[in-house]
């Protein structure tokens, strides 16, 4: 009986793909599909949990089963980020996009970037505050005590490196290590390693102009080529979104929320006014609030239900340049630049407010000037070579709360609502890189204001071709 009901539940999502793919047929816009797919991927899940339970055998076995299609579509994203990366950025280069003031806008989308998380860290700091947050009022179970002890072992790893240490690790001694994705710090290290082939390019026009045409050529032609994989693997979107939601909603603890409720929405608070923060930025920057979410609003929530800011890359690199206006380059160093460093919700907003709940465990009074200043500088350095991936904020958590001398095995108390937040923080990252390549682009008036002001939809699908692919 067990098979069966497994046969039915998969059946029902092949039915809702269908379904999707004749939205698709009948040239439903992309932004709308995604929606469509939230929508009936919470609908199936909750479903799904109301009638077989979050620790029954066929949710589990379902799950494995929906999985081939969320996460695959993951892999996927993830597929393509580290070869979008680097031929995205030599082939600004090769374009002449960035020769005159690379210096210029690599400092403004590295300092916006460590700013904001600066000013992420000084909300939580706020917000943690407000609601009275402390380590002491959860109870460890063995899923906390487990999660202790594996963060103990993974602390091993870091424990003996210094903050210069640390820094070299963004370097990329072995580039071809770094094209497997094998480090943290793998994606800045490719963003150096294409920069510095940008920089030998410009070298070789000046001397050997035949040369450089060649090469001009064939970086174009590998940049139009791995566009088109980006094209085919983002239309797979509404699937995704579906069989991830659906997942998130069927296997979520609801009792353990319940219980943990103050800290998740004092966890949203904060990402909810550090978002806040973003738009006001923009908005001093004289740009439309409004237009911003509502065109970048399908990659919010595509980073929302994935928890991947490495996986959405391609689809906040499109955003940028085809519906905001921002030059591939910019767009492309701020999206890359994002994925390891000052993501805004979980270097910048986790590891402080951990720190501010643990720090009365060790009798720390976490509203010290002093303790507040330091933290604050502490997660902005930080932020530097956290991976935008699965377990980013737990290793940013990890440097904070070590720098900081606080208990580390105490990160994994809220072990059993990090999904939950987890979703919130990517969407923020996301935005954080966003607003950093937007407002670059603005101060080096570069930004095409009226490909900004335009009133369109992001897209990917075949109902629309996309431009240049």
């Amino acid at each position: 009986m067990t098979t069966l009901w497994i046969v039915v539940n998969i059946a029902f999502l092949l039915l809702l793909i269908l379904f999707l793919y004749k939205l698709q047929q009948k040239h439903i816009s992309f932004s709308k599909r995604v929606f469509i797919a939230l929508g009936l991927g919470i609908a199936f899940g909750l479903i799904l949990q109301f009638v077989y339970g979050t620790k029954s055998e066929v949710i589990k076995t379902t799950m494995e089963w929906f999985n081939i299609v969320g996460k695959g579509y993951i892999k996927l994203l993830q597929m393509i980020v580290i070869p979008l990366v680097f031929i995205s950025i030599l082939s600004a280069f090769t374009k002449l996009k960035l020769t005159n003031n690379l210096g210029k806008i690599s400092g403004l989308i590295i300092g916006i970037l460590v700013a904001t998380t600066a000013i992420a860290a000084a909300i939580s700091i706020a917000t943690s505050t407000a609601f009275n947050l402390e380590a002491v009022q959860i109870q460890q179970t063995d899923a906390e005590t487990a999660r202790a002890t594996e963060l103990e072992q993974q602390f091993g790893e870091i424990k003996d490196l210094t903050l210069p240490q640390k820094l070299l690790e963004l370097l990329p001694a072995n580039p071809f290590l770094d094209f497997t994705g094998a480090r943290p710090t793998s994606t800045i290290a490719v963003v150096i390693f294409a920069a510095f082939l940008g920089f030998a390019f410009l070298g070789v026009k000046r001397k050997n102009p035949e040369h450089a045409d060649r090469m001009v050529k064939i970086v174009e032609t590998f940049y139009t080529w791995i566009m088109r994989v980006v094209t085919l693997v983002l239309r797979l979107t509404p699937y995704g979104i579906l069989a991830i939601i659906t997942k998130v909603l069927a296997t979520s603890d609801y009792s353990a929320i319940y219980k943990l409720g103050k800290f998740v929405v004092a966890s949203y608070v904060a990402l909810i006014i550090m978002f806040v923060i973003h738009l006001l930025l923009l908005t001093l920057a004289k740009l439309n609030p409004i237009t911003y979410v509502k065109k970048s609003l399908p990659v919010f929530l595509f980073a929302f239900s994935s928890r991947s800011s490495a996986g959405t890359l391609p689809l906040n690199v499109k955003t940028q340049t085809d519906k905001l206006g921002v030059p591939e380059g910019i767009a492309n160093f701020a999206g890359s630049f994002g994925l390891s460093i000052g993501q805004n919700g979980c270097a910048g907003v986790y590891p402080a407010m951990l720190a501010v709940m643990i720090a009365p465990t060790v009798g720390i009074d976490p509203l010290t000037p002093s303790f507040i200043f330091t933290l604050i500088a502490v997660v902005a350095i930080s932020s530097f070579g956290i991976a935008g991936v699965g377990g980013g904020a737990t290793f940013a958590a990890l440097l904070v709360l070590s720098t900081m001398n606080l208990p580390i095995g105490l990160a994994g108390l809220l072990i059993s609502v990090e999904p939950l937040i987890d979703m919130g923080r990517t969407a923020v990252n996301v935005s954080g890189s966003m607003t950093a390549g937007l407002l670059t682009s603005k101060i080096t008036k570069e930004l095409d204001t009226k490909t900004y002001q335009a009133n369109d939809q992001i897209v990917v699908d075949e109902d629309i071709k996309t431009a240049g692919v």
